[in-house]
């Protein structure tokens, strides 16, 4: 290896694989360019900014244990220290990922769905409408109050804001309609 010290106090070690290593003067921090093109930068607050160079991916890694990766496509990706996972799509989708198996993900359009570490899952729509889906049913309740279930075996059940029940068998058939 060969190792300078340039006149504003910086010193520049180079390896015989092209590795660079350089740490400023007051030695705070620290950049390392790889032979293959990666960089790691070690910064005064203790941050590691580390570029990989073949996927265009910055990972950055905070004392504190958050960790954000960028992608070439403008997506970011923090990964908690506890565990949980935020994803940011170009989009400008957001989908988080906690620990608990729990997942939210909140659409551009105000589209809100949170899917329960069992498999529930709710769908809540910019336009005030809510769908729920679980193994045993599909339900949608709409703003006024109306609500339809689609059950698993076929069979729907619409109960109307006005009181009205209307429920159809597995063929579609209307078998109850109560006003």
């Amino acid at each position: 290896k060969v190792e300078e010290v340039l006149t504003d106090g910086r010193r520049i070690i180079t390896f015989r694989n092209g590795t660079k290593k350089e740490i400023s003067a007051d030695k705070r921090m620290t950049t390392i360019s790889f032979f293959n093109g990666d960089v790691k930068r070690i910064m005064p607050d203790q941050r590691v900014i580390y570029y990989y160079a073949d996927a265009q991916t910055t990972h950055t890694a905070y004392p504190d244990g958050l960790e954000v990766l960028q992608f070439p496509n403008n997506q970011i990706e923090k990964h908690y220290p506890d565990g949980t996972k935020e994803i940011v799509f170009p989009d400008h989708t957001v989908k988080c990922l906690y620990s608990d198996g729990f997942k939210e993900t909140f659409f551009p359009d105000g589209t809100v769905v949170k899917v329960e570490k069992n498999g529930n899952k709710t769908v809540v729509f910019s336009n005030g409408q809510k769908e729920i889906h679980t193994v045993q049913f599909k339900r949608r309740e709409y703003p006024d109050g109306t609500v339809k279930t689609v059950y698993c075996n076929g069979r729907q059940e619409t109960k109307y804001s006005t009181g009205r029940v209307r429920i159809k068998d597995e063929e579609g058939s209307i078998s109850l309609d109560k006003k």
